[in-house]
């Protein structure tokens, strides 16, 4: 017996160092910490339960049979961050440069399928090179299995993917179908092919880092949703996040106790709108004075920022926050800022977190680029998720809310359960000066005429109380006691019982 307990050590000691002390080394010279390292900052101290530590490939072309390290390339298993369940995946770059192999799946693949049994988030480490070569079609299989497992996932437990070193080629697709990206700035790239073959083939000079890096995805493909300084600041950041997030679909989002009064008002609120319509103020500084403690976590800063992301807290309670912001393009929808908010309500409402949405909308962009790129079917992308949308829906309008842009941010239309205005929101079809020299186009060249008639226009419809006459706005309140009345609102929602139709799936205009 002494003997096995002496083997069982020597193993395990073999597998914890991977592909040895000289490829540690090295990963550490580039700044990045080991597949084993990073578990111990993102989990629980002591929580972390190993599965398939002895796990070896079956390959036996290429002399792969003599070269077989065990865990094959990826750490696997289950913890807790902040004592509540995650699993995890954390490709080990030291073996085999985290290649996948058919094993290395088997092993993902195990994990995915216990986390949707028992409703746990999957957390998935990536610092791969690809497939592994000398497998051939069995990697790529191996990467198709877990493409499966991601879909069938997706709105039943939160997928979070961290990249954390290379991701090229179909190891793009499996973090393409979670629910976020994380990079880190200078050490970690995605794409489905390198420089060498996009010189090869279209005659591009590019770095890694153009292509792919961590500040490409975030603030101009769009396809990441935050990048970090380093490994450390990641993985601490990645626990922050999860805590805002429920376990799986059939739970509610996570509730703290809240140290923040529910009835605070907050009177700086009251000159945050600018007199002078064509004024931009931050809506961020609306949504860190309305949330609880001023915490707020946001997704994607760094893409599309004419319109605003993230979770925060209501009295204690997770909620999502869309909001437009002034502050650029005026806060016009657009195809990037429809695609962004589209994707966040959508997950959203599959875990059964409240929206919460701030409305400064002039419209959707104008222009040819606009029109050309397909700005019809992605605005429609935003309403379809509205529409769609069954958790409580909370929406405040600070100024405008012009056209089908008003339709489109979480109108009462779009089933909407609470809608508020504060009085300086104007709910119309256009801009009063738009609106006028439409109407009135015959009287262009009376310039006192068109004055008269704009201020007209805005007398009659630049103002939150036509839209409050036909019920489509609940109350006009002042800004100082918009969390209050958010949460109320919220707190009277929590049982919000709606169904959509029975059906397969719907068909949003992708």
């Amino acid at each position: 017996m002494q003997d096995i307990i002496t083997k069982l050590e020597e193993m395990r000691a073999d597998a914890a160092m991977g592909g040895g002390q000289k490829r540690i080394d090295k990963q550490h010279q580039k700044g990045k910490l080991t597949a084993r390292e990073r578990l111990d900052v993102l989990l629980d101290e002591d929580s972390f339960e190993e599965w398939d530590m002895f796990v070896e490939h079956d390959c036996v072309d290429f002399g792969m049979t003599e070269n077989r390290i065990p865990g094959d390339g990826v750490v696997t298993g289950h913890g807790t961050i902040n004592g509540r369940l995650v699993f995890v995946f954390s490709q080990d770059f030291t073996v085999f440069g985290g290649a996948l192999s058919g094993a290395h799946a088997r092993k993902i693949g195990k994990i995915m399928d216990q986390a949707m049994k028992v409703g746990a988030p999957v957390i998935g480490l990536n610092d791969s090179g690809g497939a592994r070569i000398q497998e051939g079609v069995e990697s790529l299989a191996g990467y198709a299995d877990v493409f499966q497992r991601n879909v069938e996932a997706s709105g039943v437990i939160p997928q979070i993917s961290l990249i954390m070193g290379p991701c090229a080629g179909g190891a793009v697709y499996s973090p393409a179908m979670t629910d976020f990206i994380f990079m880190v700035k200078d050490s970690s790239y995605m794409f489905v092919t390198g420089p060498d073959v996009v010189k090869t083939v279209t005659h591009e000079e590019v770095t890694h880092e153009e292509l792919g890096g961590a500040m490409t995805h975030t603030a101009v493909s769009g396809v990441a949703d935050l990048a970090f300084e380093n490994d450390v600041d990641l993985l601490l950041q990645t626990r922050r996040f999860i805590d805002f997030l429920p376990l799986s679909n059939k739970e509610q989002p996570p509730a703290r106790k809240c140290e923040d009064p529910v009835n605070r008002d907050d009177f700086s609120l009251d000159t945050l709108v600018p007199e002078n319509p064509n004024m931009p103020y931050d809506m961020k500084e609306l949504i860190l004075k309305t949330v609880d403690e001023g915490d707020f976590y946001e997704i994607q800063p760094d893409y599309a920022k004419n319109i605003i992301i993230g979770m925060a807290r209501m009295d204690g309670r997770s909620v999502g926050i869309v909001a437009n912001q002034p502050m650029v393009l005026a806060g016009c929808l657009d195809i990037a800022s429809s695609k962004k908010a589209a994707r966040f309500v959508r997950f959203c409402d599959a875990y059964n977190i409240p929206i919460v949405t701030f409305v400064d909308v002039p419209g959707f962009m104008p222009g040819t680029a606009q029109e050309l790129g397909g700005i019809i079917k992605h605005g429609a992308k935003l309403l379809y998720a509205y529409a769609e949308a069954t958790v409580p829906k909370v929406t405040v309008i600070t100024r405008k809310a012009y056209g089908g842009a008003y339709d489109v941010m979480a109108s009462k239309h779009l089933r909407g359960d609470v809608n508020y205005a504060w009085p300086s929101a104007e709910i119309a079809v256009m801009g009063p000066k738009g609106a006028v020299e439409i109407i009135f186009r015959a009287d262009m060249n009376d310039p006192a005429k068109i004055e008269a008639r704009t201020e007209e226009y805005r007398q009659k419809f630049a103002n939150p109380f036509v839209a409050g006459r036909k019920g489509f706005i609940d109350d006009v309140i002042m800004p100082h006691g918009t969390r209050r009345r958010v949460c109320k609102s919220l707190a009277m929602l929590r049982n919000k019982d709606i169904k959509n139709p029975v059906k397969k799936h719907g068909n949003i205009p992708l």
